[in-house]
């Protein structure tokens, strides 16, 4: 009767214990990931992620606008008595923002073409960011004409361009390109305040070949539609905003797809997903290698086979960065590179690396 009791006690402790292991991890869980458990809101195997989003696909155009005035170069200009000069040569260098003139908060490069022409030859007081210091740096313009004042500086306060949205979470949040916009004269990534996401219309496709990278030619109707999305963020492993609440209807067509953890890819048959020719539409690719340690978002290298994209593309082109990949009807990354001797392979970037990024 004893051992019996006793049975029944070890039993009861024992699944009391489990009940309670269950209970803290369920609470260790929703603390870490910031989800209540009794809002149905199910994650990936990577803790915090969406266990399903809808793919993307359509290409769209992005601007861009930089967290100050960017610094793309510097050089000699022609003073008004004819000798060349060079005001902020060993100032100022490419990749310096510029974040206010004379203690003024600047935002765009007409602000620093004003104030510098009222300040005529007057040396200007520079704030400048340069990596993660902050400095100020004094340049004296020079007059190149009556009433023109320089200061050698080649300057930039937005980007454009086209690319392609990646995934759209249930409240709307997107992923686009798979990594970062990088300013093409300074190579370096544009530290951006946000910008805007546009519907882009895709007029033709220039072709890519050997050692010849071909691109989408589209064109962004920025003045005369409204933006269909924010952007929030310019990350290493893409662009991340908001789309619009009227404009989600145009994301979600098709039907959200579960997400793959990185462990669940594997080399083999998959497909991409794009919209190059107007309509959304899965093509064959093979997966070739897979490198999970990669941080350049290049996780994987992929093989576009199928004949028809072949046919339309030549493979991956300028524009279809962000494009979807999905591999046993689960998104598993997006398109980043293509190669530039082969324009039929290129990277890819998990889908786990580009949401976990984003939260992190």
């Amino acid at each position: 009767m004893r051992k019996e009791r006793y049975r029944r006690y070890l039993i009861r402790l024992f699944f009391g214990s489990v009940i309670f292991t269950a209970f803290f991890s369920w609470w260790y869980l929703a603390e870490r990931t910031g989800v209540e458990a009794s809002s149905g809101q199910s994650v990936s195997a990577a803790v915090g992620l969406p266990n399903r989003v809808y793919a993307g696909g359509m290409p769209v155009g992005i601007y861009l606008e930089t967290d100050g005035v960017l610094v793309v170069g510097t050089g000699s200009v022609m003073d008004i008595s004819g000798e060349e000069r060079t005001p902020s040569g060993g100032c100022l260098q490419p990749g310096d923002y510029i974040l206010a003139v004379n203690g003024h908060s600047v935002t765009d490069k007409e602000e620093i073409v004003q104030m510098v022409k009222e300040n005529e030859c007057q040396p200007v007081a520079l704030t400048i960011r340069r990596g993660e210091k902050m400095e100020k740096v004094e340049v004296e313009p020079v007059q190149t004409a009556e009433m023109e004042y320089r200061l050698g500086l080649w300057i930039r306060d937005d980007t454009q361009g086209i690319g392609t949205v990646t995934y759209i979470t249930e409240n709307g949040q997107f992923a686009a390109l798979g990594h970062g916009i990088s300013d093409p004269d300074t190579g370096k990534r544009i530290e951006s305040t946000g910008g805007d996401l546009y519907l882009a219309q895709i007029h033709s496709i220039v072709r890519g070949t050997a050692r010849q990278p071909g691109s989408l030619c589209g064109s962004i109707p920025y003045q005369s539609r409204e933006p269909v999305g924010e952007i929030s963020a310019n990350c290493a492993s893409g662009i991340y905003g908001r789309i619009e609440e009227d404009q989600k209807g145009t994301f979600f067509a098709q039907k959200s797809v579960e997400v793959a953890a990185a462990d669940e890819v594997h080399t083999g048959e998959a497909v991409i997903r794009s919209a190059v020719t107007g309509e959304c539409r899965d093509y064959s690719i093979q997966i070739l290698e897979l490198d999970p340690e990669n941080e350049n978002s290049k996780n994987l290298v992929l093989e576009v086979t199928d004949p028809e994209l072949i046919e339309l593309t030549g493979g991956i082109v300028q524009g279809m960065s962000g494009s979807p990949l999905l591999q046993d009807g689960k998104i598993i990354g997006a398109v980043t590179h293509v190669f530039v001797n082969d324009s039929e392979k290129g990277y890819g970037i998990f889908i786990e690396n580009m949401m976990a990024q984003n939260q992190g």
